[in-house]
């Protein structure tokens, strides 16, 4: 108790001038803790009424403890910080100058006066590692070489690599359409255990399993496609919204290490691809919800074609109505707010989410048709 009330006075009755000049101007890092590589920031807040004056290299300097940390020459400039504006300097060039595990302390002088702001660089955690290791270096290596094969086109790269990784699920969706069909078909089997066991929900289940091993159906097929597709599209959504970010370089194969950022353009077919906002509503929004609608719709072409294998629910049967699910309310949510939520996240996220998409669903669509042709036969 005394602890806490003496740390309570301290903060709220002593001046910080570790980071505050006069209770108007504060230096800060944007985070207390950076894992290697290390894209550090320095925020600066200017609260008064004159513009300050800084030279990033003379006035502001980085302690690891021992030793002041070497910052490039071409970093070093001068800096105005215009009345009650702020400025995030980057060090994200200097990444490989935070490869030691310690904490460091950014000095600034100003005034005959030293003000002191500290962050520490750790490694980062088991499960980062791993994750890094197995999903986000080789894809950000991917990504980089798309990049320099189309001639520094990020549009052409996403659209590449949404083709690859369409490839590689390609078997497990189209085990997942197929499943999806054969479910669709059992739907009179279905609705005859349900009716004939409605009051024994164990038997109904224990029948089900055994109708869907007997007919060789995996009702859970499309949620272990999402769990494959997941980590994939995090990595994906990570790297090209961090594309910009230099210190990303640490994960470069060494085969890359003549890649340069700065060649990368972000412009497709007259589209920012790391912006989000009209343009994008403009020119996705309808192509990416007909698209969807499109592959939607053949997947449920022929259920909507052939109602009497739909499981029906009886109005005058309550019991019945509350357990089993609307099938033309399941139709149409499918067929109408599935696109419109895709909508929803193509209109929100940047230009690319709905580039992917639009790639991704048409070759979907295309797949669904063959589903669906073999499946007739």
């Amino acid at each position: 108790i005394i602890f806490l009330l003496t740390f309570l006075i301290v903060n709220l009755f002593i001046k910080d001038e570790e980071k505050k000049l006069d209770g108007k101007i504060t230096f800060e890092s944007t985070s207390s803790s950076y894992s290697i590589p290390a894209s550090v920031w320095l925020e600066i807040k200017n609260n008064s009424e004159e513009e300050l004056f800084l030279n990033t290299c003379k006035d502001i300097k980085i302690n690891n403890s021992w030793d002041f940390v070497n910052i490039a020459w071409d970093f070093c400039e001068d800096i105005t910080v215009k009345s009650w504006e702020s400025m995030d300097l980057d060090y994200s060039q200097e990444f490989s100058s935070f490869s030691n595990v310690w904490n460091y302390i950014f000095e600034i002088e100003l005034d005959e006066k030293r003000y002191l702001s500290q962050f520490e660089i750790e490694n980062p955690g088991t499960i980062k590692k791993l994750f890094t290791t197995l999903f986000y270096a080789p894809i950000y290596n991917l990504m980089v070489f798309l990049i320099w094969l189309f001639w520094g086109s990020l549009g052409w790269a996403i659209v590449t690599i949404t083709i690859i990784i369409r490839i590689i699920l390609l078997w497990p969706q189209h085990k997942m359409m197929l499943s999806q069909k054969k479910l669709q078909a059992l739907q009179p089997k279905i609705k005859k255990i349900q009716e004939e066991n409605k009051w024994n929900q164990q038997v109904i289940w224990k029948m089900l399993m055994d109708l869907y091993k007997k007919e060789k159906v995996n009702p859970m097929g499309s949620c272990g496609f999402l769990l494959i597709q997941m980590p994939i599209l995090l990595v994906i959504y990570n790297i090209i919204l961090s594309i910009k970010d230099i210190s990303n370089t640490y994960y470069i194969f060494d085969f890359l290490s003549s890649f340069h950022l700065e060649d990368t353009s972000y412009d497709f077919l007259w589209i920012d691809l790391l912006w989000a906002g009209w343009i994008t509503w403009a020119v996705l929004w309808i192509s990416v919800w007909l698209i969807q609608y499109v592959q939607v719709r053949l997947s449920l072409a022929w259920k909507l074609k052939d109602k009497t294998v739909v499981l029906e629910k009886k109005k005058w049967d309550t019991w019945y109505s509350s357990m089993m699910p609307d099938p033309d309310m399941m139709n149409k949510f499918m067929l109408y707010w599935m696109p419109a939520m895709v909508w929803v996240f193509t209109f929100t996220l940047i230009a690319w989410v709905g580039i992917y998409w639009w790639m991704s669903t048409l070759f979907m669509t295309f797949q669904q048709l063959i589903v669906n042709k073999v499946l007739k036969k």
